[in-house]
């Protein structure tokens, strides 16, 4: 994160605030809520996802348990299957309305930069937390394994949302792979029809095998946001935490 600031701050994909006091004001309502998330997770969900993983070890329960595979296969398998399982979320978030009421705190926000990845209603974070515990027994998956995609994800996930442009060689082989900011970019945008796509965290590929990735033939003039929530009491921290009690639509 402190990278990917100062490359936000020394070369800026685009220029958002008018001022260091505004960007500062701007990041501190995302990273308030980061902490928040964190410290949710690692009060209450770490410490059952390591149950899990146990209870699956000492029962022999779970995909992994119940046949001997070789641990490379196990691993690289896991973190695929995790992040199939994060694109399929990621997809219901948008899909379900009740699911988007939570989700669509993390799209309002009007200016996408490295802050924005932290950005997430707690409610989000419990329900997505919740469902990892059966998704952990079901694969029988070791802890370490959790650990490691949740390390990838991070890093991956901060900088295709910070507000930067990689050079456009390493643009392109990434994106074969990875999530690259340019392929994120056109998810936050408020078009309707690029907000629903590109909704891989990780892995670019699963937008492409299930028909969901889009590209723009230019980044000119793209827009950042949700429509009805431009306002600043939808966007300072009591306004974010709101946002699931507003209406579905912006006409209401």
């Amino acid at each position: 994160m402190i990278v990917l600031l100062t490359w936000e701050g020394v070369s800026p994909y685009l220029s958002f605030f008018a001022s260091h006091r505004d960007r500062l004001v701007h990041a501190s309502r995302n990273w308030l809520m980061a902490v928040f998330n964190s410290l949710l997770v690692a009060s209450c969900f770490s410490a059952i996802w390591l149950w899990a993983s146990h209870w699956s070890a000492d029962h022999h329960f779970g995909l992994w348990r119940m046949f001997t595979f070789p641990v490379p296969f196990t691993a690289i398998a896991s973190l695929l299957l995790l992040d199939l399982w994060t694109y399929a979320w990621h997809r219901l978030n948008h899909a379900l309305p009740f699911l988007w009421r939570f989700h669509r705190m993390h799209h309002s926000d009007l200016h996408m930069d490295v802050s924005t990845a932290n950005r997430f209603h707690f409610g989000e974070i419990a329900f997505s937390s919740v469902l990892r515990i059966p998704l952990i027994l079901i694969l029988g998956l070791d802890f370490w394994q959790l650990v490691v995609y949740e390390t990838a994800l991070q890093f991956v996930v901060q900088l295709h949302h910070a507000n930067v442009t990689l050079p456009r060689g390493w643009e392109t082989v990434l994106s074969m792979i990875l999530v690259t900011p340019m392929i994120h970019k056109i998810h936050h945008s408020r078009v309707p029809a690029e907000t629903d796509s590109n909704y891989a965290s990780l892995f670019s590929f699963w937008d492409r095998l299930f028909g969901s990735f889009r590209r723009r033939e230019s980044m000119e003039g793209i827009e950042y946001g949700l429509a009805g929530f431009d306002a600043e009491n939808r966007q300072n921290i009591a306004g974010l935490l709101n946002t699931p009690r507003l209406p579905t639509r912006a006409s209401e």
